[in-house]
């Protein structure tokens, strides 16, 4: 199991698409959960999601130190890898006015772990305004564009590594290849979730938290509720209301 932790990006579900395509389980979760919660949920690997905050900003999210003590690899997407960067000590350029957003040609310094078969030149897709400009202490840059000389750093010690580009999308060719390379290679997960598995899981524990109560649920007619209630329905029966 793969967690993405939600920082506000669009692309959150999406993370957690990508990663469920390679057939590893994936879900979004606050940013401010509980090292507990991590705990239970076992994880193999943590994502961080980009974000619109600057890490600058009053109030903005910050990265728990639970994230860090789970004791899995990290991996930092935009927003995510400026919170990495900031946090281990690295600097990071705050940019009131000025984004980058668009098609970026990314050139690969490292071919080990997150580039690891991926070509020495690829395009990206970049959608940012701060970025890493200092590396921290024990991590080394594994990628840069024209514009971004910290495109991308890791640290393979700790297992800690952040892209400032969005790997997630199609603008980025080869992003799913950076993401199986994190999941599989630096994480280790292995290939054995399929939807199928998830709804028969998700069916006996629906089973036996209800046992033989009857369930009432409320339709709002859009898709979450609906599928709940298709769920609810091959897993109870007649004891939906």
């Amino acid at each position: 199991m793969i967690i993405v932790i939600d920082y506000g990006s669009q692309y959150n579900e999406l993370i957690a698409r990508r990663v469920r395509e390679c057939n590893v389980y994936s879900e979004v979760l606050p940013h401010d959960i509980s090292l507990q919660k991590i705990k239970e949920k076992n994880p193999k690997g943590i994502i961080l999601s980009g974000g619109p905050a600057s890490v600058y900003d009053a109030g903005a999210p910050q990265l728990s130190k639970e994230i860090l003590e789970a004791g899995v690899p990290v991996l930092g997407i935009c927003y995510g890898m400026q919170l990495l960067g900031q946090h281990f000590g690295g600097k990071v350029a705050h940019s009131t006015t000025k984004r980058e957003y668009g098609r970026a040609d990314l050139i690969v310094d490292d071919h080990e772990d997150l580039f690891k078969v991926i070509p020495e030149k690829i395009v990206c897709w970049m959608s940012h305004g701060d970025s890493v400009t200092q590396l921290p202490k024990g991590f080394k840059v594994l990628a840069h564009t024209a514009s971004v000389p910290i495109a991308a750093f890791g640290n393979r010690q700790q297992k800690m590594f952040g892209v400032q580009f969005h790997p997630e999308v199609v603008h980025t060719p080869q992003g799913m290849d950076i993401i199986r390379n994190f999941v599989f290679n630096i994480c280790q997960e292995k290939p054995d979730w399929t939807m199928l598995n998830f709804i028969e899981k998700s069916i006996n524990e629906i089973k036996e938290t209800v046992g033989k109560e009857k369930v009432l649920l409320g339709l709002s007619g859009g898709v979450d509720s609906t599928t709940v209630a298709a769920l609810l329905h091959k897993a109870i029966g007649d004891q939906l209301i």
